[in-house]
């Protein structure tokens, strides 16, 4: 669909399952040469995408990625930095530790700055590359007792990738955020048992309760193609205009225009 795409090397951070693997697989089908992470490989790899064992929570994990795809590749050029977690506890402010708003920020956000700071210069020597951040819809609508500590993560990221976008543009490089909503992977079917069996109620109760909080006009969980779609767009040429947006990939579940 993309032929831009043919013999690029792209990154995607947390690319072994959900919605990392959708992503990895879309640009490797678009002929990308693709490179994950992930702290183990997973079993199933059809694609043999170049896998890098790394734990983004890690000051150091960032500069040793760089480092091998610099030295086997020569370049980068795009990067999507996906991995994240809402791994906190729910309940509101009051069940919320330091380590937990800690561990939220460390993989949310300090990844994503870290990851960047280290691929961004091979891309400034080329004077192109293009990066897409992954963020949530949770950033705009916090969930005070489901989300609190993810959320204010990926509200961070938001504006960083703003930043970032404004500081690169002019130096060739496009930087955009995609929000996805309630989207359909394992780790969601963990999230929503671990609120059940917090809550006393079912799984499906659960996932009502969700969607019903969130507001999900088309009523149902996105399927990880489906925001995979709207990343292989933004890292092709026919998105050569689009930089510092955030788009929003929700089922409408976003209440303003």
């Amino acid at each position: 669909m993309y032929n831009s795409l043919n013999g690029k090397v792209a990154l995607v951070t947390g690319g072994t399952k959900g919605i990392g693997k959708s992503i990895a697989d879309k640009l490797s089908a678009n002929r990308a040469v693709v490179v994950i992470t992930a702290r183990t490989e997973a079993q199933d790899n059809p694609n043999s995408h170049h896998f890098i064992a790394a734990d983004l929570t890690q000051a150091d994990s960032a500069e040793n990625i760089a480092k091998e795809i610099l030295e086997k590749y020569g370049k980068i050029d795009i990067i999507v930095n996906n991995a994240g977690a809402n791994s906190s506890p729910g309940g509101g402010f009051s069940t919320l530790e330091d380590e937990d708003w800690l561990r939220d920020w460390e993989l949310n956000f300090m990844s994503v700055v870290r990851i960047n700071k280290a691929l961004v210069p091979a891309m400034l020597e080329r004077k192109e590359g293009t990066i897409i951040n992954i963020s949530t819809g949770a950033a705009k609508q916090p969930i005070w007792d489901m989300t609190m500590s993810y959320s204010s993560a990926k509200a961070a990221l938001n504006a960083y990738s703003k930043a970032l976008a404004n500081e690169l543009g002019s130096k060739g490089i496009r930087v955009n955020t995609v929000s996805p909503g309630v989207v359909k992977t394992p780790l969601m079917n963990e999230f929503i048992e671990n609120i059940a069996r917090q809550s006393g109620v079912s799984f499906e109760d659960s996932f009502q309760n969700i969607i019903d909080t969130v507001g999900v006009p088309l009523g149902r969980m996105a399927e990880p193609d489906e925001v995979a779609n709207i990343v292989a767009f933004l890292a092709s040429s026919e998105a050569q205009y689009i930089t510092g947006a955030t788009i929003s990939v929700d089922g409408g579940s976003s209440p303003t225009v």
